[in-house]
């Protein structure tokens, strides 16, 4: 992940992330953008609880795919985007906190398949606390209509 086939690949990922409907109807903002890594950050909100008062186990894998996708999105050259063909999730603690971090990093870029790996962290006083952890297998598109970064 030396090469950077795209210089602009921070605007490309904050252009797209502004465009995913979903994030903004969780609360969701996009936080850092490195190449190959980003990071996604939501407060806590009840109505994205489940019956328990856990943040439901649906909106911590909607946030680590997207934070994982971005991250793959972050390493693909100009004109070519995304889309999650598979995902594995762990869900290794309660999602209880005041805020939440989603973390995606590129574990092997490629041509056709990217692999991202994603950690979700709760937060509040004290250290954050690792909650759920997730192995994403992203396909890379190109010159599909309808389909762009």
């Amino acid at each position: 992940m030396d090469e950077r086939p795209d210089q602009n690949f921070r605007g490309r990922v904050t252009d797209s992330f502004a465009r995913q409907n979903v994030m903004r109807s969780i609360g969701a903002s996009l936080t850092s953008v490195e190449y190959g890594v980003v990071e996604i950050e939501m407060p806590f909100r009840a109505d994205l609880t489940q019956q328990h008062g856990f943040l439901h186990a649906g909106i911590l894998s909607t946030a680590l795919d997207s934070a994982c996708g971005y991250a793959a999105l972050s390493v693909m050259p100009e004109g070519a985007a995304v889309l999650t063909i598979e995902f594995k999730i762990n869900l290794l603690s309660p999602g209880r906190g005041d805020h939440f971090l989603f973390r995606g990093e590129v574990t092997k870029p490629g041509n056709t398949i990217i692999v991202s790996d994603g950690r979700a962290y709760s937060i509040s006083d004290g250290p954050a606390k690792l909650i759920a952890s997730m192995t994403g297998t992203m396909m890379v598109v190109r010159g599909r209509e309808g389909i762009d970064g």
